[in-house]
């Protein structure tokens, strides 16, 4: 990054994570623009601390909290906030990983406030495919994106490969959370990265995409996303809902901002609509389900054709090649996120 060594702080949140934190944090600390590796144990019941520590190199650089009980990603990477005092901030999940030389491939200009690379996914149990040397090739190419666009860009496509860009891992600048005011939304244990970037956005932070990649995320079949409850999913509607309402209406590109937030509302409306009609129908029946959306015409077609989707929708297949979160190049480097990185040249 072109800084001094030890600017970035790594924050690793982990729960249960025994079996891939400790290549976690040794791929945090081999980068010598990291200063600090702050793993957060969060109320784990297995070996998760243990096998952090057996990571550790011995340059005192890395450090260990345990939260009482299972309080979630945000709070974890709060607690971590408090504690850190590095003035970059890089987010890595536990049973993810970085690549050498992450933070030294992307140069700091100063005219950023939040900066993410490019995201590599692997299949979980088939580490071995990435071709490091190729990716180390990639050329450092970056842009702005706004609000609108980061909006947009978040809700999720049926039957397409994820591709959300709040799955990138920014690294931030401590100075802009502080001058913002920002910490994580400890209500939210899904889409919590979302709402800190978008809401940082909002407020006049600027975000800057580069096509480095040098964070590699592991894939499952079933994902987390997929496995969280129909409260997580409500609790971020509510943040969406407060996030609309706090923008602004008079300055240049609102009307823009309003609109993009309203339609990643929308997405989150029908599918919380259809998470609850599943779970009515679990619990009293089919009739029961159907009752509470029948003044609802709108919502109601929505969930019957997320029903018919469903019945009709092809599995996807079997995850077995790498890709990148997003398309290059391209004057927009495109919007799949599903890139082979045999395809780039």
């Amino acid at each position: 990054m072109n800084r001094d060594p030890g600017q970035v702080c790594a924050i690793i949140p982990a729960f249960n994570a025994q079996a891939t934190i400790g290549r976690a944090v040794r791929s945090a600390l081999i980068q010598a623009e990291v200063g600090e590796v702050i793993v957060v144990d969060d109320g784990s019941t297995d070996a998760t601390g243990a096998a952090a520590w057996g990571a550790d190199d011995g340059t005192g650089r890395l450090r260990l909290i345990r939260l009482d009980g299972n309080r979630g990603p945000s709070a974890a990477r709060n607690a971590a906030l408090h504690v850190s005092r590095a003035p970059l901030i890089a987010i890595l999940d536990a049973d993810d990983h970085l690549l050498p030389g992450r933070f030294a491939a992307l140069a700091d200009d100063g005219t950023w406030d939040m900066l993410a690379d490019n995201i590599v996914f692997l299949p979980e149990g088939r580490e071995g495919l990435i071709d490091a040397d190729l990716l180390d090739r990639l050329p450092d190419r970056r842009r702005i994106i706004d609000f609108a666009e980061f909006v947009d860009r978040n809700v999720s496509r049926r039957g397409a490969p994820r591709a959300e860009f709040g799955f990138v891992k920014p690294v931030i600048r401590r100075s802009m959370l502080g001058r913002l005011g920002l910490r994580y939304d400890e209500n939210l244990r899904l889409g919590e990265d979302f709402i800190l970037y978008a809401t940082a956005l909002a407020r006049g932070a600027r975000f800057q995409l580069s096509t480095r990649c040098g964070y590699v995320a592991i894939e499952r079949a079933g994902s987390l996303s997929g496995r969280h409850r129909t409260a997580d999913l409500a609790a971020l509607t509510v943040a969406g809902v407060a996030l609309l309402r706090s923008l602004p209406t008079a300055t240049a590109g609102a009307a823009a901002d309003r609109r993009a937030l309203a339609r990643h509302l929308d997405a989150l409306r029908r599918k919380l609509a259809h998470r609850q009609f599943l779970d009515r129908k679990a619990q009293a029946g089919l009739v029961a389900a159907t009752a509470p959306l029948l003044g609802h015409p709108r919502r109601l077609a929505g969930v019957a054709a997320d029903i018919a989707a469903d019945k009709l929708r092809r599995p996807l297949a079997p995850i077995s090649s790498q890709r990148l979160l997003f398309a290059m190049p391209g004057p927009e480097w495109g919007t799949a996120g599903a890139t082979p990185v045999s395809a780039i040249s």
